[in-house]
């Protein structure tokens, strides 16, 4: 049996209310948050910033999942870990050196994580699947929410989960997916290998949030 964490994206979330948002997922049972942060330049649209995790840091008690979709996550990771972040994803096409930078992120204190876009061919990753904690498949092209699930991303993913399984380390390296989630695409990607599942529509648009979650999460079982 796979634990399947869900880990509510709060781009989805009222902006006006985080405090209560967060309080909200957090009572329906989420096991992260999962914060996205955009530049404007390595994705169109522009997001939140380090003030914001340090305020989410003050209010939260689950772990902030940071996934900083940036053209220089080389010189600003380890500013996500200073202000709070849990855990710290970063993109394998923005990256200079992205093995330094996951030992990096380790060093500081975080979890490291690696993510590749749609478009990105799976190999990227493989030279870092030893060093990290998670890999993040991008299921739509990132920089806005509430797109569809793109098709290809399950078999992305069971060639990366065959690859861990190869090395046996698919029981400490997280696969993560982000974009499109619900009750069908989130089934299709745990079957493939996913145990990670980040929503943010499905969850922040119910109106009982923990009905989406606990959804998410019996895929596991």
């Amino acid at each position: 049996m796979t634990k399947v964490i869900v880990s509510p994206s709060l781009l989805a979330a009222d902006p006006m209310c985080f405090g209560d948002e967060i309080r909200s997922v957090e009572k329906a049972g989420a096991d992260w948050h999962h914060v996205d942060v955009m530049d404007g330049h390595f994705v169109p649209n522009l997001t939140y910033g380090l003030p914001f995790v340090a305020a989410l840091k003050k209010v939260a008690t689950l772990p902030l999942d940071v996934h900083i979709m940036v053209s220089n996550p080389d010189v600003v990771a380890l500013d996500y870990v200073k202000a709070g972040a849990d855990r710290v994803t970063f993109h394998v096409e923005a990256a200079v050196h992205a093995h330094r930078l996951t030992q990096a992120i380790r060093s500081a204190g975080a979890k490291a994580g690696v993510a590749l876009n749609p478009g990105t061919p799976v190999e990227a990753v493989l030279p870092l699947i030893e060093d990290v904690d998670s890999i993040m498949f991008m299921s739509v092209n990132p920089g806005y929410g509430g797109q569809q699930f793109i098709r290809q991303t399950v078999e992305r993913i069971k060639r990366v989960s065959d690859s861990l399984r190869a090395l046996s380390l698919d029981k400490s390296v997280l696969i993560e997916v982000d974009g499109g989630i619900n009750a069908k695409t989130g089934a299709e990607v745990v079957a493939a290998g996913a145990n990670v599942l980040v929503a943010g529509t499905f969850i922040f648009g119910a109106s009982d949030r923990s009905q989406p979650i606990r959804q998410l999460q019996r895929l596991g079982s």
